[in-house]
């Protein structure tokens, strides 16, 4: 049972400090709890929130991000008085261990699901890459290659003309 469509789910990922990150207020959305409970449950529980599980943005990333959101107060933080938390794939995972509601379990399965889904669209991306780069090396130098078998072929059909002798008689005073 999913509760969300991969589509909007996907739309509420966003890459921040080259992670992909989810935002809290989109997910208190998802997993059903105001964005105010779900940042309390996470400070309760700070140490289950390393670093690389989730992390406040600073002014600059919220206004880069908040760009690509409709904001009711633009002077203000979109009615927040606190920087916005995002939480990586291991943040959206434990986050769904601190909510402990059978919607925020089913609704973790989906984001995980996805960012599995994510990972492996972007090894394909990195294997083509990598393909084509070996393409490109095996073709270069062959412009150079090619020219010189054009040099060749007009040789051979314009081949250089030794001086001709005269053919016909000698006369003997000549």
């Amino acid at each position: 049972m999913a509760f969300f469509s991969d589509d909007v789910l996907i739309q509420k990922i966003h890459v921040i400090r080259n992670q992909k990150v989810m935002v809290d207020r989109d997910l208190a959305e998802l997993y059903g709890v105001e964005t105010k409970h779900l940042k309390q449950s996470v400070r309760r529980n700070i140490s289950r929130f390393p670093e690389d599980f989730m992390f406040e943005l600073t002014e600059n990333e919220f206004l880069g991000l908040r760009s690509q959101f409709v904001t009711s107060n633009p002077t203000e933080r979109g009615g927040n008085r606190y920087l916005p938390m995002v939480f990586t794939e291991q943040g959206v995972t434990m986050l769904s261990c601190i909510l402990n509601s059978e919607r925020a379990i089913v609704v973790n399965i989906q984001l995980i699901r996805i960012f599995t889904k994510l990972r492996q669209i972007l090894l394909t991306h990195k294997d083509i890459l990598l393909q084509l780069e070996k393409i490109e090396q095996r073709l270069s130098g062959h412009d150079e290659k090619i020219a010189e078998i054009f040099h060749y072929l007009r040789q051979l059909l314009n081949p250089p003309q030794p001086p001709r002798e005269r053919i016909g008689f000698r006369r003997s005073n000549e």
